[in-house]
């Protein structure tokens, strides 16, 4: 499906089909996913559906009519409480209730996509939207970034033990390190005449002019087709100069930062951010998944194998974790299970549709734990869906 069209404020664009709205009862998360796909299976055979847009955001949900002048629909992501999906059917669903309403009613919106994958996107869309806000309303929570300064280049060669010699300039058009041939006379100057020598050493000419230029200044001596190695008083001296002059760079650069989350993902990255909480410390995960729909799943580091991948689903009984394991053959399976994948793409989406060994099939439904319930307009107090206090138990399938 390639990549999502985004506009300059995140917003992603993506056209689908209504199909119409239905009341949801007020019952306990694991009913309430069983009503729904009920419901949604029956509208399989509804014929009346209207083109429209949706446009996605972390601000909510909007629905436009098909040439995007008319707003049919907006819903503040908080005020939407989850999204789901059944591909086989093409069909895409979120619920949510209507703002400042005082009958405290839910609504489910369902959608028909062109295929199944479209569905499944539209889906991932909105669930990379909870995490997204989630992270950005609990930043205490968001997975350490690496702070350190950007890593130092090396200032020459030498550390790789590289013979540069006129050959070797042939080879490189322009070297890559500053003031390394120049004479020494040059070599007392200040780090920025060594800059500035740069350009008139090592201009973007020819390989031989560079390197008549090189022996005219005396860099080479006649015939020397050796490693700068062979002057160690010199290197040092230049050594040091550039050494100096980096640390100066050093402290006016930049810390480094992770690429801010962004919906604008290809189908294959905005599935792996959803499956894997990405940007969000493992144990939030942990505490979220227990409190997510049944058959919902973390792709993650094996808690006790950091190399190996595991699969932690919420059962019934709780979280339990499945090894991720890597056949000879290159193939993917789940510890304890029989059968081979591809990919784990392929792994999730064969759980997915049907449970095989596991206790459930795995759920394309995500709970939005950001989701604020007023059951007035007077009282501006908001309800999130309860969280465990305490961090969440993960049982191992060992």
């Amino acid at each position: 499906m390639g990549e999502a069209p985004t506009t300059e404020d995140g917003t992603v664009t993506r056209s689908a089909e209504y199909v119409g709205s239905f009341l949801v009862d007020d019952f306990c998360l694991d009913d309430q996913i069983m009503q729904l796909h009920t419901q949604l299976k029956h509208l399989t055979a509804c014929k009346r559906s209207r083109p429209v847009t949706l446009k996605f955001s972390l601000k909510g949900v909007k629905m436009y009519d098909e040439d995007e002048m008319t707003l049919l629909m907006a819903h503040a992501l908080r005020r939407v409480s989850l999204s789901t999906a059944r591909p086989m059917d093409a069909q895409f669903a979120f619920v949510s209730h209507n703002p400042g309403s005082t009958d405290a009613q839910l609504y489910c919106h369902v959608f028909k996509a062109r295929h199944a994958r479209a569905a499944q996107f539209l889906n991932l869309l909105l669930c990379r939207c909870f995490q997204l806000s989630y992270l950005e309303k609990h930043p205490e929570e968001e997975q350490e970034r690496s702070t350190g300064s950007l890593p130092r280049r090396n200032p020459s060669l030498l550390n790789h033990g590289f013979p540069l010699s006129v050959s070797a300039l042939v080879s490189f058009r322009r070297a890559p390190f500053r003031g390394l041939l120049l004479s020494t006379k040059k070599s007392k100057k200040s780090s920025s005449d060594l800059h500035d020598s740069q350009d008139d050493v090592f201009s973007s000419s020819s390989p031989s002019l560079i390197r008549k230029k090189v022996i005219r200044a005396k860099g080479l001596r006649s015939g020397a087709y050796r490693s700068f190695t062979f002057t160690p008083l010199k290197q040092r001296s230049v050594q040091e100069q550039l050494s100096v002059s980096q640390e100066k760079d050093q402290d006016k650069m930049p810390t480094r930062r992770s690429r801010a989350p962004s919906l604008a993902e290809t189908e294959e990255a905005l599935a792996q951010a959803v499956w894997a909480w990405a940007g969000l410390a493992t144990d939030s995960c942990y505490s979220l998944l227990a409190d997510d729909v049944l058959g919902s799943y973390l792709l993650c580091p094996h808690p006790k194998k950091p190399k190996c991948g595991s699969l932690i689903i919420r059962f019934p009984s709780g979280l339990i974790t499945y090894l991720i394991e890597n056949t000879r053959k290159g193939k993917f399976m789940l510890e304890k299970c029989k059968t081979e994948f591809d990919s784990i793409a392929e792994l999730i989406e064969y759980y997915s549709v049907t449970p095989d060994e596991l206790p459930c099939q795995l759920s394309s439904a995500r709970v939005n734990h950001c989701y604020e319930w007023e059951e007035n307009t007077n009282t501006q107090q908001a309800a999130k869906p309860h969280k465990s206090s305490t961090k969440a138990r993960v049982k191992s399938t060992h």
